[in-house]
């Protein structure tokens, strides 16, 4: 299993990389990942969102263990101290 710190870092990562697709050349994805503060705070917000799903999940689903949702709890602080 990936650390929380890690997969905390890849969660952001994820959300902060958008691939856009020009009508002229629809197959050929342009890279517009941007690095300032506006891109970090709002992919690091979609990977709370998504994290909180994953915990709303598992609350509904009881057969997941106490230690997943403590891993996730773990992420989703990993996260915010991003």
């Amino acid at each position: 299993m990936i650390p929380p710190k890690e997969k905390a870092k890849e969660l952001c990562d994820k959300f902060g990389k958008v691939d856009i697709f020009i009508d002229q050349e629809p197959f050929k994805p342009i890279d517009c990942r941007i690095e300032d503060t506006d891109s970090k705070d709002t992919a690091k917000q979609c990977a709370l969102i998504a994290v909180d799903e994953i915990l709303k999940s598992i609350i509904w689903h009881h057969d997941f263990s106490n230690q997943t949702r403590n891993y996730w709890q773990e992420v989703k602080h990993e996260i915010e101290k991003l």
